[in-house]
């Protein structure tokens, strides 16, 4: 009993050397090098057609109140629950949960019982066999962290960890962006094949006219030739369109990870556009600072980066003594059933130091590549914050000129539109040449689809900027440590 109890009390003062010293080197943030506020022309505007109201930071509002169009919340629920990128970033979670767990069990002794049995030829060369039959608990190479070696390791395991976990996060908003923005190209490939489609008829109802015109020398074959150039023109569009929306259909079923449904049937009402769609609340900037703490990317570069600071602490401790303990104790004899007899416990202790003296430079170069290790994640670090910017800034940048340019082509647009019944009017009545009422349609046609493209734009803008400013992720209570 006095032989166990010394070998419990030689396992608890292992476990109080844990709390050993620690030469990972002092964190410090680095300075963010980015400007200290936004590009004046990126705030200037507000966002045509949001909502006013109080604002609100757009990392406390989650994707369901941002979207409140019925078929894109389906469409991001499911993707939220099918996509395969996302339950990859999920399971790389549960790997890095797994890799931390097993460095904070280094720790700790490993404890473990076993049973041997060793039979050999007795030495003195009789022709009698030995017998040697053991039964106990042991501690193999238990490694007492006295320079912090075991714990920097866990350390970086656990910054590793998580990273991951931010990494999710990102995936997550990055998803939900892509499926809102390959949702609103859908409808806006709907609206304009809407009106490539009637530009064809009318272009094909000049085209029958300019032949009938053509065929009774009223009309010259350069018209009767452009008005056909035009019509295969409008044809061209319409495929392209059927193409490009069959496209962007298979990249949303690719993003939602299951064949579209009937519920999610992505088509627009007759006579609705983009600009009947709900309008998305506006989401104010902030300052630049803010991104340290809103964006879960660059959070997950700064646990990268302390991960590799924890790996200097661990390279240090290298070039220190290492010691480890191995031990058993338990009931040894040469009978199997004397095994558990009275007299026959025992037990051994074995430590072990070990000095580096020689290694051909090893440690030293251990060192050097966490070093190298730790400055490559600071230029990470830096350069996930600088792209943080030039994301936003870009988003602002839409914010505060796709409104004024939208209005602009919408005018455009109406003055194009009064400028085709002119011509029509006045290519009836014989004033204008047909030349001048085809052009008339070709301009007309380029408006419109101007203007569905920058309402795409604008709207897809609104749906970066939340993405870029941490929307789309709300962070929840914390679950318990891994």
């Amino acid at each position: 009993m006095v032989k166990t109890a010394a070998f419990k009390l030689s396992l608890v003062c292992a476990a109080a050397l844990l709390s050993a010293c620690s030469m990972t080197p002092k964190y410090e943030r680095p300075a963010a090098p980015i400007a200290t506020d936004w590009p004046a022309a990126g705030v200037s505007s507000t966002s045509g057609g949001a909502s006013s109201g109080p604002a609100i930071a757009a990392a406390d509002i989650e994707w369901q109140n941002f979207f409140s169009d019925p078929k894109l919340r389906l469409l991001v629920d499911a993707a939220l629950r099918n996509n395969r990128d996302l339950r990859i970033a999920v399971l790389n979670i549960e790997q890095a949960r797994a890799q931390f767990q097993i460095k904070r069990a280094d720790q700790f002794p490993t404890v473990n019982a076993s049973v041997t049995g060793l039979r050999q030829p007795n030495p003195n060369g009789n022709g009698s066999i030995s017998s040697l039959y053991t039964a106990g608990l042991g501690v193999t190479a238990y490694e007492f962290d006295f320079f912090g070696r075991v714990s920097s390791l866990k350390e970086a395991a656990l910054s590793q960890y998580l990273a991951t976990e931010e990494g999710r996060k990102t995936a997550q908003i990055s998803l939900i962006a892509t499926v809102a923005n390959t949702y609103l190209s859908l409808l806006a490939d709907d609206e304009l094949l809407v009106i490539t489609q009637q530009t064809l008829s009318t272009r094909e109802d000049s085209l029958r006219l300019g032949k009938l015109r053509f065929d009774n020398g009223v009309t010259s074959e350069l018209d009767y030739r452009l008005a056909e150039s035009l019509a295969e023109a409008a044809r061209v569009s319409l495929a392209q369109l059927v193409r490009q929306r069959a496209l962007d259909e298979n990249a949303l079923t690719l993003l939602i990870g299951q064949p579209i449904t009937l519920a999610m049937d992505i088509t627009l009402p007759a006579g609705k556009g983009l600009a009947d769609l709900p309008v998305m609340p506006d989401v104010p900037a902030g300052l630049p600072s803010e991104l340290l703490a809103r964006r879960p990317d660059i959070r997950q570069a700064e646990q990268q980066l302390l991960a590799a600071n924890a790996n200097i602490g661990a390279a240090r401790a290298a070039f220190y003594p290492r010691i480890s303990l191995t031990s058993s104790v338990g009931s040894a004899s040469s009978r199997l059933a004397g095994l558990f007899q009275g007299g026959t416990w025992g037990w051994t202790l074995a430590p072990q130091l070990v000095l580096p003296i020689f290694d051909a430079g090893r440690n030293a170069a251990g060192l050097g590549s966490a070093n190298a290790g730790r400055d490559i994640a600071v230029a990470q670090y830096e350069k996930s914050i600088q792209t943080a910017f030039r994301e936003v800034a870009d988003a602002l940048a839409g914010r505060a000129t796709l409104g004024e340019q939208l209005r602009a082509q919408q005018a455009q647009a109406s003055a194009e539109a009064v400028r085709y019944k002119l011509s029509d009017m006045r290519y009836q009545n014989g004033i204008a040449s047909q030349l001048d009422l085809l052009d008339a349609q070709r301009s007309l046609f380029a408006a419109r689809q101007a203007v569905v493209q920058t309402r795409l734009a604008q709207l897809q803008s609104q749906v970066t900027l939340y993405k870029t400013l941490g929307g789309g992720w709300k962070e929840t209570p914390a679950t318990a440590t891994p």
